[in-house]
């Protein structure tokens, strides 16, 4: 008989099948099952006395920067950090070099991931070389590992080729991913547009760049009957074109990250070059509206939108930075923040950090049910640290929230039994 875990006298987190009590989690060959009625010889047990243990948290927008741009994230360094920021898994966008177009690329992003800390769930581009003129081979891609497709950092302009990938998608069973931005609204400019951007002396990007196709995008939705995702949702106007959407009865489910619920534009005084993402932080109305959406179910995912870069990238002039912060160790402690703010409940962040991303990406998880796969993330929700990008597992150290003073963290996390992450 091979070994068995036993999670004991923590607080279990289980909004799928109703849970939240104190009590024990046994795992073995890789899937949770009920308890027996005495502990066997050799058991692990692991006392979690104050902890909570929810589902392992799966992060739906990542950038693992392999193949092509390795020095500033690799897929083993990727999944380390989001081992230790509780994620089990999470799903890489395909803008490498190579693009991840093909099957092949697929596959040795599947390949490059085994044994690694974390599951990765590769997404495929929308478009060949991510380019928006002709579409990929989403069939072949889908055999090879993926499951969606989008070509994030950059919008599907051409409104005919986006239908066109929703049902080629939709055929497949894969989610389509969109990056909303109408270019033509936001070229040149690198922050919010308002009075901050004023004072600055930067080019702003106004909501409605990101509002426009986001409404686009719902619409074509509607047309075919497919499922779109919209990433990284920053503004107002959006979460009203979505929520309009799903009352509807439109197949939408969206995302926000952690930045947009935490920081304002006002994080870009002093060209803070860590503060500079695509689409910008925006105004506290903004902001607000996030949370309210996060609790109303407008909002179907917390995702990270990791995204490494190096100093090359980030020590310059503001205009010339590039987009982009880090997220993976960060998440779960802002999030957090909101819990005890009361903005959202527990149950209700683990929905956002683990149950919906399962259910968008159509993959395992989000459910501490017998039988289900054991991947499992457990939070201290009372330690207190300072995070230090320095330190961080990632190569990437653009971090907006260097130096912060957080509360809450994972300390140990689970993919398929096996302990990946131990800080207990």
């Amino acid at each position: 008989m091979s070994t068995i875990i036993i999670l004991h006298n923590g607080r279990v987190i289980d909004p799928v099948n109703g849970r939240d009590d104190i009590g024990d989690i046994w795992v073995q060959d890789g899937r949770i099952i009920k308890p027996l009625n005495a502990i066997p010889e050799g058991s692990t047990f692991i006392d979690l006395a104050g902890k909570w243990v929810v589902p392992g948290l799966i992060d739906v927008h990542v950038h693992l920067r392999e193949p092509g741009h390795e020095y500033k994230e690799n897929i083993e360094s990727g999944t380390r950090a989001a081992a230790a920021g509780g994620f089990t898994a999470v799903a890489c966008m395909p803008n490498t070099s190579p693009v991840n177009d093909c099957a092949s690329v697929t596959q040795f992003i599947v390949e490059r991931a085994r044994g690694c800390a974390a599951r990765v769930y590769p997404v495929g581009a929308a478009s060949r070389g991510s380019k928006g003129e002709s579409l990929a081979e989403y069939g072949e891609m889908k055999e090879a590992g993926i499951v969606a497709v989008t070509d994030d950092g950059l919008p599907v302009s051409d409104s005919q080729l986006m239908r066109r990938s929703m049902e080629y998608a939709s055929s497949h069973g894969l989610v389509v991913m969109s990056h909303s931005e109408e270019t033509s609204l936001s070229r040149n400019g690198c922050m919010n547009e308002g009075i901050t951007a004023t004072r600055l002396g930067l080019r702003g990007i106004p909501a409605a760049a990101e509002s426009v196709m986001v409404y686009r995008d719902v619409a074509i939705a509607e047309l075919t009957g497919a499922h779109v995702h919209i990433s990284h949702v920053s503004t107002e106007e959006s979460l009203s074109v979505i929520r309009l959407a799903k009352s509807r009865g439109v197949r939408v489910t969206a995302e926000t990250a952690p930045h947009y619920f935490t920081l304002t534009e006002e994080a870009v005084f002093g060209y803070d070059t860590h503060a500079k993402m695509s689409p910008p932080l925006r105004g506290a109305k903004d902001r607000d509206a996030i949370r309210a959406a996060l609790e109303d179910g407008t909002l179907d995912a917390i995702a990270t939108d990791h995204a490494p870069h190096s100093v090359l990238e980030k020590d310059v002039e503001f205009n010339e930075a590039a987009n982009g912060i880090t997220g993976l160790e960060t998440a779960l402690p802002l999030s957090l923040a909101l819990v005890r703010e009361g903005v959202i409940s527990v149950k209700r962040m683990v929905e956002l950090m683990s149950v919906g991303p399962a259910r968008i990406l159509s993959v395992e998880g989000g459910s501490l049910g017998v039988g289900d796969v054991a991947d499992i993330t457990v939070i201290d929700p009372d330690e207190h640290f300072v995070f230090s990008a320095e330190e961080s597992l990632s190569k990437g150290k653009n971090s907006p929230f260097d130096g912060w003073e957080l509360q809450g963290k994972s300390v140990m996390t689970l993919v398929a039994g096996e302990i990946q992450h131990n800080k207990l």
